[in-house]
């Protein structure tokens, strides 16, 4: 019917199509010794559940050494894993995505899991965390392959086994770590299938693992549509949702130093991270001198016609192109400074890390999450004026915001009234996450569900055990 807006089966449907058409089918599996992967949802939950007994059974020690595998392939294949994986998606760069996989290390496993012990006069109780059993999990085109090594991590640490759904787009590559870790694993430790997934992915087969009675909690990394769709089914859902992530750059920042990180952070896998930094707000009386320092910083800007023709490649709009008509393309995502250069139309230095111009507060690149290297700079009046586009461009995701700032009064007002998940203070976005700063590391970022930075304990149940008039030495 004319006008009709597609499904988001039939969308999926159209991706699943055109990823046959370039090649990238699985290796047809089914039933045990596929490593991990099988021809239907119930058979991949059948075997997680089987596995799961014995991941529960086993010890903290086993489970460390599950976890050291996976660790330790990410690191030694990074290069290969990293390749498969851009050739597969085309989105993003080499060099980080082996980054990503050599940062893996850094996820959190047993040693998340403490046990908490309370006494009084009336006994002892302890609080100790249980697993929840098997752990149904989507996959983000974006970082397929270090998305299910943190994830596995996670819920391996906990006790728990998982089944899969990658985006169809990064479905071949992680099959292809998945058969690898299960297959290390299994030698390790004698247990099989700690992780899996179906050979042909599709939303179908995601919708089927939602309401599979076999599996016991969701985790969902992706857009709104897939979490939407996970939460319809009843059951508890973990879900990391998008982000648009604004920077404040006010007058008493240190410029070059702001510049650095900015464009760091920015340009990472082709400003893929969902905690990367997508617009600048920075106050007028210094914004002169902050261009300046994003240009030395190697840096390349763009006027207001190549912005203009980037736009127009890289959204498409609704009759009027008035507020809300923007709608991105996947066109230019997680592509390279060149392939925007020459959509924009003008030539820039190879290695480029970043393009950048000014926009008004209101432009499809501050207001859309756009995912690709080029970041928007907008000049405000004050921090306080830069606070407030910031809450607007964020639309409430509470993800991440970030701040340049010498002054701690700023800093704390825009820290209270953003109330992101993720807040950073003088330096690029992945010290959020424990890369160039204090965090830890996870590749699933729970902001509409409010779990934060996912880690083992996310996937347990908290379970206590009393003892009345017991144990008690004084």
């Amino acid at each position: 019917m004319p006008g009709r807006e597609k499904s988001i089966a039939e969308t999926v449907d159209e991706v699943l199509a055109a990823w046959k058409a370039r090649g990238l089918h699985l290796p047809p599996a089914g039933g045990q010794g596929g490593d991990g992967i099988f021809a239907t949802v119930d058979e991949a939950v059948r075997a997680a559940s089987a596995a799961q007994l014995q991941v529960a059974a086993a010890g903290l020690d086993k489970r460390g050494r599950m976890i050291e595998t996976i660790r330790r392939l990410c690191v030694e294949r990074a290069a290969e894993w990293a390749r498969i994986e851009l050739d597969e998606t085309r989105l993003g760069r080499l060099d980080h995505k082996i980054e990503k996989l050599k940062s893996i290390p850094s996820v959190r496993g047993v040693e998340a899991l403490k046990t908490e012990a309370l006494s009084d006069s009336t006994g002892l109780c302890v609080i100790e965390r249980a697993p929840w059993g098997v752990i149904g999990m989507v996959l983000p085109v974006t970082h397929s392959i270090p998305t299910m090594a943190s994830n596995a991590i996670n819920v391996i640490a906990a006790g728990n086994t998982a089944i899969f759904s990658p985006h169809p787009s990064g479905a071949k590559c992680a099959a292809m770590a998945l058969r690898i870790m299960n297959r290390e694993i299994a030698r390790e430790t004698g247990i099989e299938n700690v992780i899996t997934m179906t050979a042909e992915p599709s939303l179908r087969a995601a919708e089927e693992m939602f309401r599979h009675p076999g599996v016991a909690l969701l985790c969902v990394t992706g857009g709104p549509a897939v979490v939407k769709a996970a939460m319809k089914h009843g059951k508890r859902v973990i879900a990391a949702g998008p982000g648009n992530p604004p920077v404040v750059v006010d007058e008493t920042a240190d410029l070059d130093a702001a510049a650095a990180a900015i464009i760091a952070g920015a340009s990472f896998d082709n400003n893929l991270l969902c905690i990367g930094e997508k617009e600048v707000f920075v106050v007028a009386s210094v914004a002169d001198a902050f261009i300046a320092a994003m240009r030395r910083a190697g840096a390349v800007q763009l006027d207001a016609a190549a912005i203009e023709r980037l736009t127009g490649v890289a959204f498409r709009f609704d009759e009027g192109r008035g507020p809300g008509s923007a709608h991105l393309k996947k066109e230019l995502v997680g592509k390279d400074t060149a392939v925007l250069a020459a959509a924009a139309g003008v030539s820039i230095p190879a290695g480029t890390p970043l393009l950048f111009g000014e926009t008004g507060e209101d432009h499809p690149f501050v207001q859309e999450e756009q995912m690709m290297p080029f970041l928007p700079v907008v000049r405000v009046r004050d921090a306080d004026a830069g606070i407030a586009a910031s809450i607007k461009a964020e639309h409430g995701y509470r993800h991440t915001a970030l701040i340049h700032s010498r002054n701690v009064d700023t800093v704390t007002k825009m820290a209270r009234a953003m109330n992101t998940t993720l807040f950073v203070h003088n330096a690029a976005c992945p010290a959020a996450l424990g890369l160039g700063g204090a965090g830890y590391l996870s590749f699933s970022i729970a902001t509409p569900t409010g779990e934060g930075v996912t880690t083992p304990l996310t996937f347990t149940r908290e379970r206590q055990i009393s003892i009345g008039g017991a144990l008690r030495i004084i």
